[in-house]
């Protein structure tokens, strides 16, 4: 689950519970239901300000059908959820040692040395001649 997100609208401490998206070609905002995923170029609003949203002259309000109440995890989400559980437990833990393997390298052993100047974590590799 993510984090609850907030208001797009400045000083605006209140939960979101609609995206308000434009379609610039129609001179149409549109106002739905919040978004699965928060989406670059949305915008998030809470109650109060979705309920008073203004447009620039000219342009269209499309106001989508809000549900009355949040939707609750589904059965999909019950499941992908379930199922990520089973994979995570099912994963061998990085401490548990691998039957058959030598000794494991620590995981930030430097490189070996190689042709060039080193700076930092990158390095200058010469184009061979």
């Amino acid at each position: 689950m993510g984090a609850i997100r907030l208001c797009s609208r400045s000083a605006c401490r209140n939960s979101a519970v609609a995206t308000l998206t434009y379609v610039y070609a129609d001179s149409t905002a549109v106002l739905g239901p919040l978004a699965t995923y928060a989406e670059p170029h949305c915008y998030d609003l809470c109650e109060q300000h979705a309920g008073s949203l203004t447009v620039p002259r000219g342009w269209e309000v499309l106001r989508l059908a809000m549900p009355a109440t949040p939707a609750g995890p589904g059965p999909d989400d019950l499941l992908a959820l379930a199922n990520a559980v089973r994979e995570a437990a099912s994963r061998p833990r990085a401490s548990d040692p691998v039957p058959g393997q030598r000794s494991a390298h620590p995981a930030l052993e430097a490189p070996a040395a190689a042709e060039g100047t080193r700076r930092g974590h990158l390095r200058i590799l010469r184009e061979p001649s």
